[in-house]
């Protein structure tokens, strides 16, 4: 089984690592992984609060579709490598992701418990 790799942000210091099936989203795996990611449609791809980077593995994910784009215009720091979390599916090979600084104060939006951990290490 694949398994992603969520390099660290201010809500998680260190990296965490799960196993997952393929065709498995990569907002899902951080579920499984207890990583925050902002997910303020529930997963409908109808905003960019789950907006990651994918570090390795780009080329292994499900093909992004228009509406994917479409939304995925709306975030910021867009790059070459961004994906909505929602919708990028796992393939078979092992991905590295980091969740966007947008992403996580999405999460702290979302969570206010979360909240003063803005600054706790740079993203």
């Amino acid at each position: 089984m694949p398994k992603v790799r969520f390099l660290p942000t201010f809500l998680n210091a260190e990296p965490v690592e799960v196993e997952v099936r393929p065709g498995t989203t990569i907002q899902q795996a951080a579920y499984d992984a207890q990583v925050p990611i902002g997910d303020a449609c529930g997963g409908n791809c109808a905003c960019s609060t789950c907006h990651v980077h994918v570090m390795e593995g780009f080329d292994d994910l499900s093909e992004m579709d228009d509406p994917e784009d479409d939304i995925l215009g709306k975030a910021e720091d867009v790059q070459f490598t961004s994906r909505l979390g929602c919708q990028a599916e796992i393939g078979r090979a092992d991905v590295v992701i980091r969740i966007t600084r947008e992403s996580q104060l999405a999460f702290i939006n979302e969570h206010p418990e979360h909240r003063g951990r803005e600054g706790e290490v740079g993203v």
